[in-house]
């Protein structure tokens, strides 16, 4: 295997639970959302990349780790210039991947207004949604910003499912269910 194709990974802790990074000499090429525990964290990242190795990081992949415990702490992160490897991509995905990268902090889209962004018609919000499904690199290209039609939550594929992508929205500030009541009850 070519240097430049290596990869490497390591696993961490955050707030929400046990991360997973994996990085190439050009860029990250794996994320992997928390599980409860390291082994589940690795278990899934070593699925998909199966010739990785635990690696020290680069100063880079070292910040994007940091950026990313503090993400789960509650701040808010911009992730749009961590450098991505998205080698063996096709170029739909890639141009949806930069479209999805440009979702920020807090904020929501969904599925047929990233197709209708790209040019593409609504038919295309099930590859959107396909491409957010393979997503490498979740959280870093923030695909659970990216919501099904009228603002449902839509499908996640990250351990714990849609509550997981409710979770970090609600992190976010973002709120999914119905307004709470404007007054309350006056108890009379």
């Amino acid at each position: 295997m070519d240097e430049s194709t290596r990869h490497h990974y390591l696993i961490f802790e955050t707030a929400g639970g046990f991360c997973g990074i994996a990085w190439s000499d050009v860029g990250i090429t794996r994320f992997q959302l928390p599980t409860k525990t390291a082994e589940a964290t690795e278990r899934l990242l070593l699925r998909r990349l199966p010739d990785a190795e635990p690696s020290t990081p680069t100063p880079d992949v070292l910040e994007t780790v940091a950026a990313v415990k503090r993400y789960f702490q509650g701040e808010e992160i911009d992730f749009s210039g961590v450098e991505l490897d998205l080698a063996g991509q096709d170029d739909f995905f890639r141009n949806i991947y930069a479209a999805a990268r440009r979702v920020g902090w807090g904020r929501t889209t969904t599925y047929g207004a990233l197709a209708k962004e790209l040019g593409a018609g609504p038919e295309a919000a099930r590859d959107v949604g396909q491409a957010m499904a393979k997503n490498p690199v979740a959280l870093i290209i923030p695909c659970h910003r990216v919501l099904a039609a009228g603002g449902k939550i839509g499908g996640f594929s990250a351990p714990g499912g849609s509550s997981s992508k409710t979770r970090m929205l609600e992190l976010e500030g973002v709120q999914l269910g119905p307004p709470p009541p404007a007054q309350q009850s006056l108890g009379f």
